[in-house]
């Protein structure tokens, strides 16, 4: 049996096209290797261990911004940030800054899930 690198092993991301979807995540999160599970068409992006499934919405699970933020780890949140948004990643919550001299964000994807940022800044560029 394999065990995950981490407890958390996958987080589902519904979208009205899992391709396009797909492809976005791949290039919000470049350093993910992809993944073919059973070798047949779908595809999935796993980070540090943890499996992003790029899922089609329906009915019971649309895509929005009505649940969870999973919040990724960053070591340069103002260059994380700015990346996301030259991808298309619309600013939805924050910068707010919290423990440990650390700070978050929240973003919409373009299919209108969340994504949300934690790391800490360069001391020369926080918000006003």
């Amino acid at each position: 049996m394999h065990l995950p690198a981490t407890p958390i092993c996958a987080v589902l991301v519904h979208v009205d096209d899992w391709r396009a979807g797909l492809a976005w995540y791949r290039r919000a999160f470049p350093s993910g290797k992809t993944v073919n599970p059973d070798g047949g068409e779908w595809e999935c992006i796993e980070v540090d261990g943890v499996q992003i499934e790029v899922v089609q919405a329906d009915e019971k699970v649309p895509s929005g911004s009505a649940g969870t933020v999973v919040y990724w780890f960053t070591d340069d949140f103002d260059k994380r940030m700015e990346y996301l948004k030259s991808i298309g990643a619309i600013l939805y919550r924050g910068p707010l800054e919290i423990e440990a001299g650390l700070t978050i964000c929240q973003f919409k994807d373009p299919f209108g899930n969340l994504v949300g940022i934690r790391g800490p800044r360069r001391a020369t560029n926080r918000d006003a």
